[in-house]
């Protein structure tokens, strides 16, 4: 009788205090275990644990891998909360967090996006094989629990969940990778379409590629200081990127120094691009994504493409997005990002009708199932959308020509033209109207009219639309350029131009006047040596045209009617873009006279003409 007295307590103290989570609650519902689990190679992975008290039933098992601490340590010390969202605690799962291999306080060498080893053998092994070596032991020593496993993670975590999906363990019944890492050259993070994003891995690495001889329980290394909270101003002083290692990593990160080795997309990254190994997987897989994450955008939306073309066509294969920046689903209302509202707490939404539901159905057998493939917020209007294909079947092909008069039309001009600049690396453009260290992460919304009104910026918009424009998926680029120098950057930016009319919010609290704003929607930047291929970088002919085409990530937005469409174009986005020196060279050793002013073209109008596709829902 006392023990059924003590079980129903716990559970009590599980479902009431468990939504709103805290310290206490977490003691109160779940008891803590520690682990050192034991890899095919012998290397053990550090996990903790954590059971309901309520043993009177069994449970699914819910598993975090990262390499950024799975602290507390100790089984007597809790956390704050536990899973994706105090919505799990209240309906009881097995909680597990690990550090990955050669992080904090697990075994082995740990290595950045560790690549994908398909025919591995024996005791090789790589994150899938971690990750399927750490369910086989959890199902056979945890108890209480039902035989099912989830997986979730945001960011470096959501590439775990990647790699764990590929050759999975029968138990691994759903994952949810959540703005994965799947390519660190092309597109996510560090690099896009060749560029370096100078402040994001400049200042990640700065900590976190700092070694860790052996494991460890406690933070060994003091935040980086840049002894300025100018970042423009930092990293112009800063120089050439060689100056990074001399003046402040003092060959203390290995990474950033294999980095500068790797200019061009060679095996190094080409071996650590997730994408091409995303095939047959088997567990029911929600990818999540935010349509202003400034890190994994790339990431969500290529997990999701990879994974529906090279599964079965009965898999389970959810793409959600929403506008949100990185990771912004999981812990606030997420209802703006800077002055850009979205008039609804999208997080809220997320985190009770989709990602709950979506883990009690695949590993609990509750809900109908009945989930949309594609679950997308459409911003500008800011509502959710459901579909059963990504992109719509009902949106249809669209395309906007650079015109004369800075004009964006939907025909290409008869006349031929150009429009020209001159760029200098010396005064680049800044990616941002506002002082920031790091990479901003409202950038992804931010107002453009400061970079609108400089010389080196080219721009063309429509005339106002009288009816919702809705344009959702990815985003073409053709440009038809030349230069004077022998390598350019090329950097386009897709935006939205509120009309004069638009009210000002009430309040207020950024204190932006959103009468004209100039929202990007979508910006890319492409180092122009690489249009022909990633690995064989080509120089310019100075003067002579040459096409630059790529794709912009997908979007889902509409114009309302008054709104305007514009693009904008410009070769320099400093400091979030590092500087090309517009001279065909590595410019990871590029010197300070390597650096040198060029007069870049765009031409516009004929069968060549400049400009962008889209797909437009009718």
């Amino acid at each position: 009788m006392k023990r059924v007295l003590l079980t129903c307590l716990a559970c009590l103290a599980l479902c009431s205090t468990g939504y709103s989570q805290g310290k206490e609650a977490v003691m109160a519902g779940y008891t803590k275990y520690e682990y050192r689990i034991p890899m095919r190679d012998g290397v053990k992975l550090f996990t903790s644990v954590y059971v309901p008290k309520d043993d009177s039933k069994t449970y699914p098992m819910l598993m975090k891998r990262t390499p950024y601490s799975i602290a507390p340590y100790g089984v007597d010390t809790y956390p704050d909360n536990l899973g994706p969202s105090a919505l799990f605690a209240k309906e009881g799962y097995i909680f597990v967090y690990q550090d990955v291999r050669g992080r904090w306080n697990s075994e082995g060498e740990f290595v950045n996006m560790r690549p994908h080893n398909p025919k591995k053998t024996g005791k090789e092994i790589d994150e899938s094989s971690d990750t399927y070596d750490t369910i086989e032991w959890l199902i056979k020593n945890v108890s209480n629990n039902n035989g099912k496993v989830g997986t979730y993670g945001i960011s470096y975590p959501g590439f775990y969940v990647s790699a764990g999906m590929i050759d999975a363990h029968p138990a691994l019944k759903a994952a949810s990778p959540q703005a994965p890492i799947s390519d660190w050259f092309v597109g996510d993070d560090f690099h896009h379409n060749g560029v370096l994003f100078l402040p994001h891995c400049f200042n990640f690495m700065a900590n976190f590629g700092k070694p860790r001889p052996h494991p460890i329980t406690k933070e060994q290394f003091l935040k980086f200081d840049h002894n300025s909270r100018d970042g423009y101003d930092f990293f112009m002083n800063m120089g050439p990127i060689y100056n990074a290692d001399a003046k402040y990593y003092k060959g203390d990160v290995a990474f950033w120094t294999e980095v500068m080795k790797h200019g061009n997309y060679d095996d190094f990254w080409k071996s650590r691009n997730l994408r091409q190994h995303m095939k047959n997987i088997k567990p029911a897989v929600m990818t999540v994504g935010g349509w202003f994450d400034a890190e994994n955008l790339f990431g969500a939306l290529e997990t999701y493409k990879n994974t529906e073309k090279n599964s079965p066509s009965n898999a389970t294969n959810m793409i959600v997005m929403g506008p949100w920046d990185h990771g912004g689903w999981s812990h606030d209302d997420a209802d703006r990002l800077g002055p850009v509202k979205f008039n609804s707490k999208t997080g809220p939404y997320y985190r009770e009708q989709i990602e709950l539901p979506f883990f009690e159905y695949h590993l609990k057998g509750k809900g109908t199932g009945k989930f949309p493939e594609a679950w997308m917020f459409e911003t500008g209007t800011n509502v959710w959308r459901k579909f059963d294909v990504w992109p719509p079947k009902q949106a249809v092909a669209s395309k906007f020509y650079f015109g004369d008069r800075q004009q964006l039309l939907t025909a290409s001009d008869k006349e031929t033209g150009h429009d020209e600049f001159i760029s200098d690396p010396a005064k680049p453009v800044p990616y941002i109207d506002k002082t920031n260290i790091g990479m901003d992460k409202e950038y992804m919304v931010g107002d453009q009219r400061f970079a609108a009104r400089r010389p080196d910026v080219l721009v063309y918009q429509t005339e106002p639309v009288d009816t919702d424009t809705t344009i959702v998926g990815a985003i073409e680029v053709n440009l038809n350029v030349s230069t004077t120098g022998t390598d350019a950057d090329w950097i386009v930016k897709v935006i939205d131009v509120y009309p004069g009319d638009f009210p000002e919010w009430d309040p207020n609290p950024t204190g932006v006047r959103m009468s004209h704003y100039q929202q990007l929607i979508r910006g890319e930047p492409f180092r122009g040596k690489f249009r022909n291929s990633f690995e064989k970088p080509e120089p310019f002919e100075p003067g002579k045209p040459a096409q630059i085409k790529f794709t912009m990530p997908d979007v889902f937005h509409t114009l309302r009617p008054g709104h305007r469409l514009m693009v904008q174009v410009q070769s320099t986005w400093f400091p979030l873009a590092d500087r090309n020196p517009q001279k065909f060279t590595d410019i990871y050793t590029a010197e300070e006279r390597d650096f040198k002013k060029a007069t870049h073209r765009v031409y516009r109008g004929g069968e060549e003409g400049s400009g962008i596709s889209v797909r437009v829902m009718k």
